[in-house]
């Protein structure tokens, strides 16, 4: 039986050790390709910076190439980080984008750095103080801009024209904490929940739904939970594939950024260090596709999920292809069989 909730896809663009950055980009490409043809829904790209491990520093970049290698996916930024940019200059692009692949561009925004202080300070234009904490005014201006309300008499309202009108993209709020399911209340959009990084925000998303304002944007509220699974198959195997990820973790919790390792390396790391799986304190969905199915509709109740958003990080770009294909297999996706 089908999952009353559809299934999508979060890219980090893991970059393994042995391996560059272009390569992992192009595993990008060639994963985007993969869960179009298995029927997921959307694949969105993230947004890192400073990071030897992940690649995706910038999802604007990224989201047209793998539009354009795909034909039903939407595609978009899970997501920008807003405090970084003028949001004007992110109306454009994602109308641009929205302009050459109607009705296929999705862009959502968060208000985390996506890096360490000092990255994050070097992505400024201007350093000669910090930028301001006033993300829910950016907010409202993007959305000005995206939807033609800028006021008459706002200073910015002469240029509000974008590039690929008539066609916009579809915003989002993400986030992992309870103000930014009120935030997304309060303006009526879509919400996508981090579980991955905060477990248990399903009190979040209930308080998002009944708090929910319609607007142009959504009539009603949406949400989906963002997950971190592993699937192989047997429960033994994706336990195993999975400590690529937590030997990168715990270094990046002490303060050490690395490449993915192997998962020999991985699992020699974990035994002399005594780590066990529940270290992180974070959420992982790991087994076989049974077990991931099993899980994956738990996590989607808890939510009251319209959808659920698989992260997947091994060191083998092969193991992560086919932790998507056998997921979409246990849900019974549309795509090939």
């Amino acid at each position: 039986m089908d999952a009353p909730f559809r299934l999508s896809v979060l890219d980090q663009a893991p970059i393994s050790e042995g391996s560059t950055g272009s390569d992992a980009l192009h595993n990008s490409i060639d994963l985007a390709r993969l869960t179009d043809e298995l029927g997921y829904h959307r694949y969105w790209v993230a947004e890192h910076h400073g990071t030897p491990m992940l690649a995706c520093a910038s999802p604007e970049a990224l989201i047209g190439p793998i539009a354009a290698a795909t034909s039903r996916l939407r595609v978009g930024s899970g997501g920008v980080m807003l405090p970084h940019y003028s949001p004007f200059k992110v109306a454009e692009t994602f109308s641009l984008l929205s302009g050459l692949y109607p009705g296929r561009i999705d862009l959502a925004v968060g208000r985390a750095p996506g890096s360490d202080s000092l990255t994050a300070f070097a992505l400024q234009r201007d350093r000669r103080q910090v930028a301001p904490n006033d993300f829910p005014g950016q907010l409202a201006e993007l959305l000005a801009y995206l939807g033609g309300t800028l006021p008459a008499d706002h200073p910015f309202s002469r240029i509000a024209a974008l590039p690929g009108e008539p066609q916009r993209p579809a915003p989002w709020l993400l986030g992992s904490s309870p103000q930014s399911g009120i935030w997304a209340a309060e303006v009526g959009l879509p919400y996508a929940f981090a579980d991955f990084i905060q477990p248990g925000g399903a009190a979040i998303a209930a308080r998002y739904r009944e708090d929910f304002q319609p607007s142009e944007w959504s009539p009603e509220p949406r949400v989906i939970a963002a997950v971190w699974a592993v699937c192989a198959d047997t429960d033994g195997e994706a336990e195993r594939l999975a400590a690529s990820s937590r030997m990168a973790f715990a270094l990046l919790h002490r303060g050490r950024l690395v490449t993915v390792p192997p998962v020999e390396t991985a699992l020699r790391f974990l035994a002399e260090e005594g780590i066990d799986a529940a270290a992180s304190g974070r959420r992982s969905i790991l087994g076989s596709p049974s077990t991931v199915r099993r899980a994956i509709e738990e996590v989607a109740r808890e939510y009251g999920a319209d959808e659920v958003m698989i992260v997947t990080i091994t060191h083998e770009h092969a193991a992560r292809r086919r932790s998507y294909e056998l997921i979409a297999e246990a849900f019974s996706l549309p795509g090939r069989r």
